[in-house]
């Protein structure tokens, strides 16, 4: 099975770029964030002229996640029990069975900065998710989570941790949610980076940053044991990042020894 992740910092504006890659990298399924996009307007056709199947959870014009799937789509569930709101609960949660592994696509809230009210609603969901993953372990289905969490897990996945003092993505109660979600059995796929020493999944639009690779960790893939046995690969796609255009992410592909019963073309 091929797995990805990608915030696609809005889906209609990504579309063409979106369909190219569907196209070139073939995933069996795909985790979408910041689709930015109403679930009534989602681009179904066109992804499924390529042999996905679409569940979407959108608000419009903020937030969004998705799951695209060419090996089925089964017990497809919004949200989770608990998720706190902002202040009502946003679109940030999606998940669905795959051909035996259960999938989630996640958004975790920025935080803005540590002083500010959004940075108490981001840990108190990271808290919340970690209550309903724990549940969710106890269905015996292998187990991806995967997303834009919008924390970076160490100071090696920042370009420059002294940049970053005093701000949110990498303080000690941060990490510490991300932790928690380790502490239930789940293991951080680290992606081979195309470039360089760092496995960055995200770099600012402004000031070249892309091009100085000043960038950040901050896309995951956290796996249940099952799955995380089953992993033989995992990279970066940093040339989907480039061009005219793109997201200002790139996606992470996860190879794994999880055959799909489905016939995928």
């Amino acid at each position: 099975m091929r797995l990805a992740t990608w915030n696609v910092n809005s889906v209609k504006a990504r579309l063409p770029r979106l369909l190219d890659w569907l196209a070139g990298t073939k995933p069996d399924v795909v985790c979408l964030q910041e689709t930015k996009c109403p679930d009534g307007a989602f681009p179904v056709a066109e992804v499924g002229e390529l042999g996905y199947t679409v569940a979407s959870h959108s608000d419009g014009r903020w937030n969004g996640v998705a799951l695209l799937s060419r090996v089925g789509l089964a017990d497809v569930t919004v949200g989770f029990p608990g998720e706190p709101g902002f202040p009502q609960p946003e679109a940030r949660a999606i998940s669905a069975t795959c051909d035996g592994l259960r999938v989630w696509s996640v958004y975790v809230p920025n935080g803005r900065t540590p002083d500010d009210p959004h940075y108490t609603y981001k840990l108190a969901w990271l808290a919340a998710l970690r209550d309903a993953l724990d549940q969710e372990l106890t269905g015996g289905l292998p187990l991806a989570v995967c997303g834009d969490f919008n924390v970076a897990p160490t100071d090696a996945d920042v370009w420059d941790p002294a940049v970053f003092t005093h701000s949110t993505h990498v303080t000690p109660a941060e990490r510490a949610a991300l932790a928690a979600l380790r502490d239930l059995g789940l293991s951080d796929i680290v992606p081979t980076p195309m470039k360089g020493p760092h496995p960055f999944t995200y770099w600012d639009y402004r000031a070249g940053m892309f091009h100085q690779n000043k960038g950040m960790r901050i896309d995951l893939v956290y796996a249940s044991a099952p799955f995380a046995r089953a992993v033989r690969s995992a990279y970066v796609d940093r040339e989907a990042r480039k061009g005219k255009g793109p997201s200002d992410h790139a996606p992470i592909v996860v190879d794994a020894d999880l055959v799909p019963a489905v016939e995928t073309f």
